[in-house]
């Protein structure tokens, strides 16, 4: 009913009885009285407060006779404009008016705000109340415009694009004054630009100057784009004198994407990507060197800005490096896995041909290994065996040696290696020459980065001189790169010299030579190993896991525990767990009371394994022993690394007898498993710790050894483990049934 009576008022406001019906304490409205005597159109009105409201049905001011802007044919008037029928100019009214430009379309007649609402919004969409859908208001050429408004709605949005509304060619510029600004420079041929000029005439200099200091934020900080409300900045111009600067705020009030460029303006650092961005930063210096009051001056703020574009040019040219780094090294896996398909599809032709191996025997471990392996380049020339390869005559052999060599010693190795005809026949003179079937190369880079702990294979790759002449010595012919443990750089290298690496992936190679790695692939293929755990990375599950052990092998005297990623026995520690546990004797004399079918569902176990679990961290604190002492002094520094890297836990054998051997295995690149050799090992330095091998093993009977190797070796390739590798077997009498176990 209030619709309907606010209607009825405005279309007939000569009638005083309706406009009664308005008058309301609360209601500061005042509408005209019009009589038939006026012959001036009403095109606004005033609230009390004294804004100007511009209704629905106004007229646009009068454009100028030079405009560029085409007008629409449907929208235009063919001849004197009659309001008659509109009510809004009254019948006995003769005057005429002038033809206006556009004239707005007609549209649904909106709700008019009450109780103290003093202006309206524009709202893009449908407006929902407790009553229902309200129809979306009038479009902008038809809008309420205040001084002081509610803020337009606007869709979420993250990119500037989406929050700028720029005005299509056919909308009428004096009603949507909106002026692009394209990287700070205000785009002054722009329809709503123009219009907006003339018609602030009078005030054009105080939008002038506003103009410039709205573009000189933007330039500062690098906005690419920004729209500015035309309406807005006539308004708030106005307000300001020409020696006074509008703030950041009222510069933000008048932009229309005002939230995309203040996050812009907001972001660390924005400033200095602008426009004197550079003699900004060295200003900034004093303030964040915290001396109140300290300056620069022009000299120390070219210095400053020197070093802060030395920094930022440092900066990109280390993320330059990175991305280019990543990139070299997809590649590289790329080629390697397509040499390695051309190496296996000519592999039979290739391995009974004419052809040179290049040994690299690298120990790419890990970084923070190869710092605690002392004398790394010895540790690695202990491969200097591969030089054996040239006893096939169809081989010649080219061995990367981390070390310096001197000419006596290369001669040694001369004679050594061709001594074997003279052996064979017991002639002194048949001994052969063959320097020209082997090559030691030494690169040039192994004393230049002597802190480093870099492995051969990175030692090579900054090693020009010594690359240039690899590809000297292979050139035209067929060869292949044969490294040791795998690392990013062995590609690297082979992919320079253009040739297939007999190996894996470094990725794999390290994931399965772990000592968790490696339990995954004895599981799989289904051989016996020791009763343990693997994959413990936390002490709470090294606890749980150990007491279930020590309760399921309780003949077991000895446990071992070895960090997953080291070698050579560093890693290792071992703890005679039951000669030292308080309950042990409890636990058996109720193991015997129960039997072995009720003890394993009994309460008493249960029982044992929390007793156990009790014991453990002060048994395990003062008894277990690491292997190499010098690098863990207590077991807390040992759990500290066994628990960061991962680790498993074994049972040593319980038996008098015990004998390690190793085996090298083949998986050749068409997938044929070879067993290369086998030794028993020598422990001079303990049980844990293996010296060297006698050729051959004379420990467990061929025909097993080759069972088990078989399939490890079969695991191996379907898990993409390629090339050279070994494995450790241990074999023992076992006390109960005096058979070999291996």
């Amino acid at each position: 009913q209030q619709v309907e009576m606010d209607v009825k008022i405005m279309l007939e406001p000569e009638n005083i009885d309706s406009k009664a019906g308005l008058k309301q304490p609360n209601i500061e409205t005042r509408l005209p009285l019009i009589t038939k005597k006026k012959s001036a159109p009403m095109c606004s009105q005033k609230t009390g407060k004294g804004h100007k409201v511009t209704g629905p049905w106004a007229l646009p001011a009068c454009q100028s006779l030079n405009s560029a802007l085409p007008l629409v044919e449907d929208d235009t008037p063919k001849g004197p404009l009659s309001l008659t029928g509109q009510r809004l100019i009254l019948p006995a009214a003769k005057r005429t008016l002038p033809v206006p430009p556009v004239v707005s379309r007609a549209a649904p007649f909106p709700e008019f705000p009450r109780q103290r609402k003093k202006s309206a919004a524009a709202i893009y969409g449908t407006y929902s109340s407790g009553k229902g859908n309200i129809a979306p208001l009038p479009s902008s050429n038809s809008m309420v415009s205040t001084r002081k408004s509610k803020p337009e709605w606007t869709y979420p949005t993250q990119q500037l694009e989406a929050e700028v509304r720029i005005p299509s060619q056919t909308q009428d510029p004096y009603l949507d004054w909106n002026i692009a600004v394209y990287h700070g420079t205000v785009d002054q041929k722009a329809p709503g630009f123009l219009a907006l000029q003339q018609h602030y005439l009078s005030s054009w200099g105080s939008i002038v100057g506003f103009l410039e200091h709205t573009e000189k934020l933007l330039k500062d900080h690098a906005i690419p784009l920004a729209t500015i409300n035309g309406q807005k900045l006539a308004q708030i111009a106005s307000d300001f004198d020409f020696n006074e600067n509008p703030t950041k705020s009222d510069i933000l009030s008048v932009i229309k994407n005002q939230s995309a460029v203040e996050k812009i303006l907001n972001r660390p650092g924005q400033r200095c990507r602008g426009q004197g961005g550079t003699a900004a930063a060295a200003a900034d210096i004093p303030r964040r060197w915290q001396c109140p009051g300290a300056a620069l001056g022009s000299g120390q703020q070219q210095w400053a800005a020197g070093v802060l574009s030395a920094s930022w040019r440092s900066w990109n040219h280390r993320a330059r490096v990175r991305n280019a780094l990543r990139e070299a090294r997809h590649r590289h896996l790329e080629n390697f896995y397509s040499r390695s398909k051309h190496l296996a599809a000519n592999w039979n032709r290739i391995r009974t041909s004419r052809r040179t191996i290049i040994h690299i025997p690298s120990l790419g471990y890990s970084q923070r290994i190869r710092e605690h392996i002392p004398d790394l380049a010895l540790q690695q020339n202990l491969q200097m065996g591969r030089l054996c390869d040239i006893l096939d005559a169809n081989v010649d052999v080219i061995y990367i040696c981390p070390l310096a060599l001197s000419e006596e010693l290369l001669q040694y190795y001369n004679k050594l290696l061709g001594l074997q005809a003279a052996v064979r026949s017991g002639n002194p003179e048949d001994m052969a020459d063959l320097q020209d079937r082997f090559k030691i190369l030494t690169p040039e880079a192994i004393n230049s980065f002597p802190e480093h702990h870099m492995c051969l294979a990175t030692v090579l790759k900054y090693s020009p001189r010594t690359i240039q002449r690899l590809q000297v010595l292979i050139q035209s012919r067929d060869a292949y790169v044969v490294g040791g443990v795998p690392h990013q750089d062995d590609l690297a290298v082979a992919d320079v010299l253009q040739v297939p690496l007999l190996g894996s992936e470094p990725a794999v190679a390290q994931l399965y030579s772990t000592k968790s790695g490696s339990k995954r692939i004895f599981a799989s293929a289904g051989v016996q190993t020791p009763p343990g755990e693997w994959g413990i990375h936390s002490r709470e599950q090294l606890l749980c896991a150990l007491s279930q052990l020590i309760l399921d092998n309780m003949e077991v005297q000895r446990w071992l525990f070895k960090v997953d990623d080291e070698r050579g026995g560093n890693g290792t520690a071992y703890c005679d767990v039951i000669s030292h546990l308080e309950c042990y004797h409890w636990i058996q004399k109720e193991w015997q009371g129960h039997g072995p079918e009720v003890w394993s569902k009994s309460q008493a176990r249960e029982l044992a394994l929390v007793k156990i679990s009790q014991e453990l961290p002060g048994l395990l604190a003062q008894h277990v022993q690491p292997v190499n002492e010098k690098r863990f002094p207590t077991w807390e520094k040992f759990l500290q690394t066994f628990l960061s890297q991962g680790g498993v836990i074994e049972a040593f054998p319980f038996s008098a007898s015990i004998t390690n051997l190793t085996v090298d295995l083949l998986v050749e690149p068409t997938g044929e498993v070879t067993m290369v050799s086998s030794g028993d090992q020598l422990h001079a330095e303990g049980p844990l710790r293996s010296s060297g091998t006698t050729i051959p093993q004379r420990s467990v009977d061929p025909a097993v050894l080759n069972s088990l190797c078989s399939k490890i070796g079969e695991v191996c390739k379907s898990k993409g483990v390629l090339g050279y590798f070994s494995v450790d077997f241990v074999a023992f009498t076992h006390p109960q049934t005096r058979e070999q176990q291996v």
